[in-house]
């Protein structure tokens, strides 16, 4: 039975995954997973598709996002409480995320790894950067070991980093796409229960090397090679969904797969 191998935040949205030994799973997610964000002087966002070395910029926050701290690899370090300026609405990728401007040094600090003057936001509420239609949704990802191993060897590589994927729970001990199996059913992890809704479209971001965000490994190109391309022309990789139950899920948990009667799940390519 798949267990639970590791987790990854990100407190500000596309710098460096922090990794707790267990998160707390409220109906939007994880309370501090990607409460801020960048964005540029004329308000766009800025994310890893457009500056890949922010990946190198640790964050940490607290679940009510009153505080930020950042850790630059040259060990200079900034934390301490924030404060909020305007608000502004941002387009993320066809979501939009409502938020206030942090007032304070982080910004400026951050303007070398963005290649620009940035600005940072805080989202009103948590899951800020995954509502649309006033709705959180997907708030859970999720992929196994087992199609990290068969991508990489569609790759003709030894290993790929499975960071690069940036998904919320990463899987042990799972089929290659086991987990595209699940869609349309509940998965139980601790004491939370996931509701799987589809598999993920991945995107440029995931043929960046995660330790430095430089692009390293042509994954889509993979992924699209064995696996082809959704009716929409996406690849997929992995899956999302939504907290069914809210709960603790911690390292070393086992997923748990009931079979309700009268739902079917949708398996994809392997």
């Amino acid at each position: 039975m798949p267990r639970v191998a590791r987790l990854s935040i990100a407190p500000v949205r596309s710098l460096s995954l922090e990794h707790p030994d267990s998160i707390e799973l409220t109906p939007a997610g994880v309370a501090e997973d990607r409460r801020f964000y960048l964005i540029d002087d004329g308000g766009r966002l800025i994310d890893q598709l457009i500056a890949g070395r922010l990946v190198q910029v640790r964050a940490n926050s607290d679940p009510e996002a009153t505080r930020l701290g950042l850790a630059f690899p040259d060990g200079t370090a900034i934390d301490g409480e924030i404060a909020l300026g305007e608000a502004v609405e941002t387009d993320v990728h066809g979501r939009i995320a409502k938020g206030r401007v942090v007032v304070g040094p982080w910004a400026d600090a951050l303007a070398p790894y963005a290649g620009e003057p940035v600005r940072i936001v805080r989202c009103d509420r948590p899951g800020g950067t995954r509502v649309r239609d006033g709705e959180v949704r997907n708030a859970v990802s999720l992929v196994g070991d087992g199609s990290v191993r068969r991508l990489a060897r569609e790759l003709g590589v030894a290993s790929l980093d499975a960071r690069r994927f940036r998904m919320l729970i990463e899987l042990d001990g799972a089929r290659p796409h086991e987990e595209d199996g699940w869609i349309g059913t509940d998965v139980e992890i601790g004491s939370a229960v996931l509701s799987i809704t589809k598999a993920d479209a991945r995107c440029a971001i995931t043929t960046h090397d995660p330790t430095t965000g430089q692009r390293d490994v042509d994954t889509l190109r993979g992924i699209i090679r064995y696996r082809g391309l959704s009716e929409d022309r996406k690849a997929l990789f992995g899956v999302l969904g939504a907290v069914a139950v809210p709960g603790r899920i911690s390292i070393g948990d086992e997923v748990r797969v009931p079979r309700p009667a009268g739902r079917t799940p949708v398996a994809l390519p392997a």
